[in-house]
Parts: structure tokens; C-alpha cells; sequence
């Protein structure tokens, strides 16, 4: 698959949540949509970012704005994870690898001269229309929530 660009429709998706409700991007026409894609459950940096959405959560929403997480860990390790760092959003368990393939964020990953496969951090903006507005590639974890909003300025 072609990589994703600015201006493209976004793919639609379903998975299921921390919650084990069914989501689906199409939920979500008519708002605009922070899809980000990150790693692990509960390692630093992606505590630092979930966390940074999490201390800007009322001002997102009050923009008419919804997060939604995506990694491959399971619906059990998303709930221990939302839990235990109080996060207000939807973490949604891509185990089938299919959201990460279609956003192009499944690729090879080196960390210390070993290479594995992984999710690439990566954060979409979705307009109401379903189009993707801003792509992230260069995510600050600490400060994920202000990249988001300098962008939609």
C-alpha cells in the first residue's frame, strides 16, 4: 500500500476498545478526529504522550475534537493502561495489525543495532469530512497535545 498523504481520505477501521465496545472511525463523521498511533502500553514515552492528551483532554473536547489510540496491544493491557494513568479517551487494540497496516505505521524499527517490526509513531489529524488534514511524524510525546493544537491554528 502507497503511503498516506495530506488531503487523502482516511481509511476506515473498526476494532474494539479498552472497554470492549466496538469503534469505528465512521462514529466520528462530523468531528474532527486525533488518531494516534504509538507503540507500547505503559512505557515512557508513550505514557508521556497518552498523558499529555489525557492534562488536555477538556480543552480538545471543547474544540469538538476526539482522541483516539491505537496500538497492537490488547483490549486487557489498553483498560490496565487508560486505568492506571486515568486516560478519558479511546485506546483501541489493533491485534490484527490491520489499522497499522492501512495507516502505513507497521514497519521495521532499530533500536540499539537490533531491528524488529513495530508501529512507528505517527499522529493523523481527521478533518469532519474524514479527510486527513496533518500527518505527525516527528511526535513530541511531552508536548503531543500542543503539536495537535499549532496545527489546527
Amino acid at each position: 500500500m502507497s503511503e498516506l498523504k495530506e488531503g487523502q481520505k482516511a481509511p476506515e477501521f473498526t476494532a474494539k476498545d479498552q472497554h470492549g465496545e466496538t469503534i469505528s472511525l465512521a462514529q466520528f463523521n462530523g468531528k474532527k478526529v486525533v488518531l494516534y498511533f504509538y507503540p507500547k502500553d505503559d512505557t515512557p514515552g508513550c505514557t508521556a504522550e497518552a498523558c499529555s492528551f489525557r492534562d488536555n483532554y477538556q480543552g480538545l473536547i471543547a474544540q469538538g475534537i476526539v482522541v483516539l489510540g491505537v496500538s497492537v496491544d490488547d483490549e486487557k493491557s489498553h483498560h490496565k493502561f487508560a486505568t492506571k494513568h486515568n486516560l478519558p479517551f479511546t485506546l483501541l487494540a489493533d491485534t490484527e495489525k490491520e489499522i497499522v497496516t492501512a495507516y502505513g505505521v507497521w514497519g521495521e524499527k532499530n533500536n540499539y543495532g537490533k531491528k524488529y517490526m513495530g508501529i512507528n509513531r505517527t499522529t493523523f489529524l481527521i478533518d469532519e469530512n474524514g479527510i486527513i488534514t496533518h500527518i505527525v511524524k516527528k511526535v513530541d510525546t511531552k508536548n503531543a497535545t500542543a503539536q495537535v493544537l499549532d496545527l489546527l491554528k
